[in-house]
């Protein structure tokens, strides 16, 4: 299996990295617009040869693009232009139905499986390429009715090799739910991080004082923001809803502490700790 990987950053690499452990690809084209990703994927072993995207997709079975949501849209109708029928497509984007949308009506949709694996970190670029990176995670397969079967087998056996586990769902579906347990996520994390170097001027007291707790919260404003600012733009009628229930809960924490509410703090932490029944 000759397999082409559009963007060779952390999870065009991981990709590349589980792929090949696992004996599945027997052949790594990447496609990178970066010359300096492209000389550090090489270099990393990441991929056999670097190729301009017409050519790699003459030469591959299997097609992968990881790229910015926001490039999606525009590459992925690209490359159903370029490929032959026989080929599969897939992507690796944090957003759904914008892309799924971006070819709908072309003739070779079938050939196209949108998916998002839940896995990653807050480090970007071919250097951050993580081995076992996908092991034990989700990854999530949408609207996969609008694919032929053969697709959905070989991008299924392509996620097996990795070691993940499958769910099924409809891309407007999966966009709501992410917004909830992944994009809000985020913004929080980055709400701290800039609560926090606006009010402690001492960096040092940062660095001693921060325990697992804070560390763990902040982890993810370490983040690219050229990728989330995409991810941001592409859900935000989701985020938006989300956002405005994750402020609503935080006006309630304050208000209670304001009005000395003990006992109503307690409740509300109380309440949160059902998310144990969920996340042991």
């Amino acid at each position: 299996m000759t397999v082409c990987i559009v963007g060779l950053g952390l999870m065009g690499g991981s990709f590349a990295l589980g792929l090949r452990e696992s004996g599945f690809a027997s052949s790594l084209i990447g496609v990178e617009s970066s010359p300096t990703h492209a000389e550090k994927a090489l270099a990393l072993g990441l991929v056999d040869k670097i190729l301009p995207l017409e050519a790699a997709l003459a030469q591959s079975q299997l097609v992968l693009l990881a790229t910015p949501v926001d490039h999606l849209v525009q590459l992925a109708p690209r490359v159903l232009d370029l490929i032959r029928p026989d080929q599969v497509v897939f992507d690796a984007g944090s957003t759904k139905h914008p892309v799924v949308q971006s070819i709908k009506n072309h003739p070779l949709r079938k050939q196209f499986i949108a998916t998002h694996p839940m896995a990653g970190t807050e480090f970007s670029g071919p250097e951050a390429a993580l081995s076992g990176l996908f092991e034990g995670k989700c990854v999530v397969l949408c609207d996969t009715d609008q694919s032929s079967s053969e697709a959905c087998a070989l991008v299924t056996a392509a996620y097996q090799a990795l070691g993940m586990r499958m769910i099924l769902m409809e891309s407007n579906a999966h966009d709501l739910h992410v917004a909830y347990v992944s994009h809000i996520s985020h913004i929080a994390s980055f709400s701290l991080a800039l609560t926090v170097l606006e009010k402690e001027k001492e960096e040092q007291r940062i660095f001693d004082l921060a325990g697992g707790g804070f560390s763990s919260t902040v982890r993810l404003a370490k983040s690219n923001p050229a990728t989330w600012t995409p991810i941001f733009e592409q859900n935000s009628q989701h985020v938006l809803e989300v956002l405005d229930a994750f402020i609503a809960n935080t006006i309630q924490f304050r208000n209670m502490l304001e009005n000395k509410d003990l006992q109503g703090l307690y409740t509300l932490m109380e309440q949160a700790n059902a998310i144990k029944r969920i996340l042991s």
